[in-house]
């Protein structure tokens, strides 16, 4: 077995070493949307988070899976879109009644009444309005 070096190991070696400030911090948006999920130092998972990442689901985690589940096996549909997720979360008993705690740039904030319907049916204008 030769201890020569391979040519990979040369071009490795022959590559010069990067100085100067790290330009990956510049493109990186480091404004908080309260989102995040990395943790640096100081930042510590939440427990409900925590517990959800070992295997411990609360009930109403386990019931979006499941209402998940269903709505992908009735559909045959492996992957839904992010509407059809929508969909169940709304047929599920949930609306938008508080205001957002995250900082969306570009995204306005609503809320609707929470006996709201889960699909409001349509406006009379806009069936007059596809008609024309």
């Amino acid at each position: 077995m030769s201890t020569q070096p391979t040519d990979d190991q040369n071009a490795q070696s022959n590559r010069p070493l990067m100085r100067g400030p790290d330009r990956r911090r510049n493109v990186v948006d480091t404004r908080g949307t309260g989102l995040e999920r990395r943790r640096g130092p100081g930042r510590r998972r939440s427990d409900f988070a925590k517990a959800a990442e070992e295997g411990e689901m609360t009930s109403e985690q386990f019931l979006f899976i499941k209402a998940i589940d269903a709505y992908k096996r009735a559909n045959n549909r492996p992957y839904p879109t992010w509407t059809e997720v929508l969909e169940v979360i709304r047929k599920l008993g949930y609306r938008k009644t508080c205001g957002m705690e995250l900082d969306l740039a570009g995204a306005e904030d609503w809320s609707e009444a929470p006996d709201a319907p889960a699909f409001p049916p349509p406006n009379e204008d806009d069936d007059e309005a596809a008609a024309a």
